[in-house]
């Protein structure tokens, strides 16, 4: 419901987040764009999503939008931000152990089919996309 919004303005959707706490909601919208995002960009979106959200109705009770860059951490979420930041290294959490292990940390090495390939410590891991809970860059300092 929310990618039309942020692609009409030139923007990539890049990940959402509901959490809060007792009658809080807020509602966390990530964006990207090649050049990078700045506080005006997140202002416009946040004004697009805005209209959006009031028409929708799709959070029960009060909530507060916050609308960001998805930092130098930037999380991987689809297929294709694997691809794009192939050769990267990122960090990865499974659901379940695989390999005895749920954490990851590497290269990304490849992307074939269903899975990722993920070179820790000069050792290949091939993980199921459908495994992973969460995955994000490691930022280069």
């Amino acid at each position: 419901m929310l990618e039309p919004g942020v692609k009409a303005l030139g923007f990539e959707l890049v990940d959402t987040e509901l959490g809060g706490g007792a009658g809080q909601s807020v509602l966390r919208v990530y964006i990207d764009h090649p050049r990078g995002i700045n506080v005006d960009d997140c202002a416009r979106v946040s004004r697009q999503l805005s209209a959006i959200l009031d028409v929708e109705d799709p959070i029960a009770g009060h909530y507060m939008l916050e609308v960001s860059s998805p930092g130098l951490d930037r999380p991987l979420v689809v297929r294709e931000d694997f691809e794009r930041y192939r050769g990267e290294t990122v960090k990865i959490k499974t659901h379940e152990p695989i390999m005895g292990r749920r954490n990851f940390t590497g290269r990304l090495a490849a992307v074939t089919g269903d899975r990722v390939v993920v070179d820790v410590d000069g050792e290949s891991h091939e993980l199921p996309l459908a495994a992973i809970d969460r995955a994000r860059l490691v930022p280069k300092f």
